[in-house]
């Protein structure tokens, strides 16, 4: 099996991206082993799963950002990316916040080109994942650029989120508080995922399992304001079973 994973990744850092198909003949072994190779070198971060395969994993990306928070608890918002990838179907419109997990999802996106999508965003490292990808129409928020993860925001950019419809919004939060909801640290952030809120016909909320509980000092809206909530399997049970008590609508990426 380890002699065969091996020569997996040796072919994946060659040629890019390999098709469990052809793997599979290669091997003389079933597409299912093949594709449980695949999603556990993907889980040990060694390549990058795809719909049908595999493709190289990008070493450079911890060279193209210095926002620290893009590389804390990074294969937990993978999973929720992929997980969060499956609501979204062909030529949906879909806007995407600047939080370290929805970037994750722009990077999924860009990684899977089996759907056509409109992406517009307020997050300029976003954008710069998804200018020039053929399979995305990328639309750029404008406004005052801040944030620990560059973005615009301020009146003017909630003002061009107004003009937007769209059919799905992902969004990350400071916290999930069950008690008053989704909670932010900070004004400017927390205006702009209020407007994704009017602009989204659903919003998707992508919070790894840390974002769990702990203090707040505003409120984004109600759980009930949301479609989704998206986290990972390490959330705790003690988690699982208030969200279904309060019939929370909790997805769990596994």
């Amino acid at each position: 099996m380890e002699e065969r994973r091996r020569a997996i990744l040796r072919e994946v850092e060659e040629k890019g991206k390999v098709r469990v198909a052809d793997l599979s003949r290669r091997f003389g072994c079933s597409e299912v082993t093949i594709r449980n190779d695949i999603r556990n070198m993907d889980a040990e971060g060694l390549l990058v799963r795809t719909h049908g395969g595999a493709v190289k994993l990008e070493k450079e990306m911890e060279r193209k950002y210095s926002a620290e928070s893009i590389y804390r608890n990074t294969e937990r918002k993978k999973k929720i990316a992929a997980c969060a990838y499956e609501f979204i179907e062909d030529r949906d419109t879909i806007i995407i916040d600047d939080a370290s997990s929805s970037f994750y999802l722009a990077v999924h996106i860009r990684q899977h080109p089996e759907k056509r999508l409109a992406v517009v965003t307020n997050s300029l490292l976003v954008g710069n994942e998804l200018a020039g990808v053929s399979h995305v129409e990328l639309y750029m928020v404008g406004g005052h650029v801040g944030g620990h993860l560059a973005a615009t925001m301020g009146d003017d950019a909630l003002s061009n989120i107004e003009l937007f419809h769209v059919d799905k919004g992902f969004i990350g939060i400071h916290s999930i508080n069950f008690d008053v909801g989704l909670t932010s640290i900070a004004t400017p952030q927390m205006q702009v995922k209020k407007a994704i809120l009017k602009s989204a016909g659903e919003t998707y909320v992508l919070a790894d399992s840390s974002k769990f509980g702990g203090g707040y000092v505003s409120v984004i809206c109600p759980m009930r304001d949301v479609y989704k909530i998206i986290t990972d399997d390490e959330v705790s049970r003690e988690y699982i079973r208030k969200a279904q008590q309060l019939e929370v609508p909790l997805v769990i990426a596994r």
